[in-house]
């Protein structure tokens, strides 16, 4: 076998363009698929960073008003969620849980000493925490609890980027801020990745009945959902849901405007579903170009068979079997496409590379009004491993049909061969 390799290196150091060539078409091949794996896993990376502080299973409810009479009633009536919404939907739906509602208000100012921020406040439920991700790092304080909702405190959790607009480098945990006329306790901070200019901080939902909404209607209703995996099973629930609070509130389940539904969990299996067909159209692209490789190594190696018939031939007539020049030819192929796919590798990986440094970052947006839209293209180990496989079985198709050619040759014609 080591007499193999020194003859398959002398061969390839004598003919170094074609070497250089026939392993370029493979160097490439791989080059570009690892390139298009990594920009296909950095837009999604990316996609998916900006709604990382979210649940993905769960459902937004707004009221609105009916467009059309219903059982006598007439049209336009203003459809009013309250706190008996959660029990019932429980009761109608096992999917449902950790309803929570939410009570909004916003086109108002926070006010801390001689400066303010925009802002909407929300009156929440401790359960909201599960639905809208609120990460409270050590040392900013808590979230809304029970006791906070049962004694209907005037405590505030504000968003990180709003602290900072008001409290500049003070601390703002134990302070008091106002807005809308009403002083509020900062207990905590949060952080996520919300670009909105004016993002949300959050008071106990009793709270904001007591000073905002003394009738108990609801601005939201919120809630998880569990054991629906396709868009199918989803959009049955959806019409399932507008149905029961249609019965509940006396409105056509048809009657779109009567209650606006979001549905995040079925946005979200089509969202993954668009980036798997994204995945398999740069599998196929790559395979493609990886094909077209294999096919210019198969049809430069059957040249080079062709050029030394005269050799195999000699090396039949020594005693040379089949096997032998089968396993030399194949060996020589596969060395070849294993060298050059691998620096087309390390090259892929590289540019991967500098594409997360040009245009993306795996961290954060650089300020709070950037989204991100490209992270951490890095390719995954698993797909190193599987274009080493591709690697292999490449080399070993492109060695394969030369190889046979090369078998074929019968001693007498071969030394006749010129």
């Amino acid at each position: 076998m080591f007499d193999d390799f020194q003859e398959i290196f002398s061969t390839l150091r004598k003919n170094k363009l074609r070497t250089f060539l026939t392993g370029f078409s493979m160097a490439w091949g791989i080059f570009m698929l690892i390139v298009l794996l990594g920009a296909g896993n950095g837009l999604r990376n990316g996609i998916l960073f900006n709604f990382a502080d979210m649940a993905t299973n769960f459902v937004k409810l707004w009221p609105g008003r009916t467009s059309e009479a219903y059982q006598g009633l007439q049209a336009g009536r203003r459809i009013k969620l309250d706190s008996t919404e959660g029990p019932y939907l429980e009761n109608e739906f096992k999917q449902v849980s950790n309803i929570s509602p939410l009570i909004t208000r916003s086109n108002q100012n926070f006010f801390y000493k001689g400066d303010y921020a925009p802002g909407v406040l929300q009156g929440v439920m401790p359960g909201y925490s599960s639905i809208e991700t609120v990460k409270i790092r050590q040392g900013n304080g808590r979230f809304i609890n029970t006791a906070d909702i049962r004694q209907a405190r005037k405590v505030i959790v504000l968003h990180s980027r709003t602290a900072e607009l008001l409290f500049k480098e003070e601390k703002p945990l134990g302070k008091f801020i106002t807005y809308d006329n009403v002083m509020y306790q900062v207990i905590g901070i949060y952080h996520d990745n919300n670009m909105s200019q004016n993002p949300n901080s959050c008071i106990p939902l009793t709270t904001a009945q007591l000073i905002y909404n003394p009738e108990n209607g609801y601005s939201q209703v919120a809630m998880l959902l569990n054991g629906l995996e396709t868009t199918e099973e989803n959009e049955v629930f959806e019409d399932n849901l507008r149905g029961a609070l249609g019965r509940k509130h006396r409105f056509d389940r048809e009657d779109r405007s009567a209650i606006y539904l979001y549905n995040i969990t079925r946005e979200y299996i089509q969202f993954k579903g668009i980036f798997n067909g994204i995945t398999l159209f740069v599998w196929i692209i790559g395979l493609g170009t990886l094909i077209a490789g294999v096919v210019g190594i198969s049809n430069i190696m059957l040249i080079t068979v062709k050029e030394r018939t005269k050799e195999f031939g000699i090396r039949k007539a020594i005693g040379a079997t089949p096997g032998t020049i089968l396993r030399l030819v194949m060996t020589e192929c596969l060395m070849i496409t294993a060298f050059f796919g691998y620096l087309g590798m390390l090259g892929g990986i590289a540019v991967t590379e500098l594409l997360n440094n040009f245009m993306g970052t795996p961290n954060a947006p650089t300020s709070q009004e950037d989204m991100v839209m490209f992270t951490n293209p890095t390719v995954e180990p698993s797909i190193i491993i599987a274009a080493t496989i591709v690697l292999i079985i490449a080399g070993l198709l492109a060695g394969y049909l030369p190889a046979r050619r090369a078998v074929q040759v019968k001693p007498i014609e071969a030394l006749r061969y010129e």
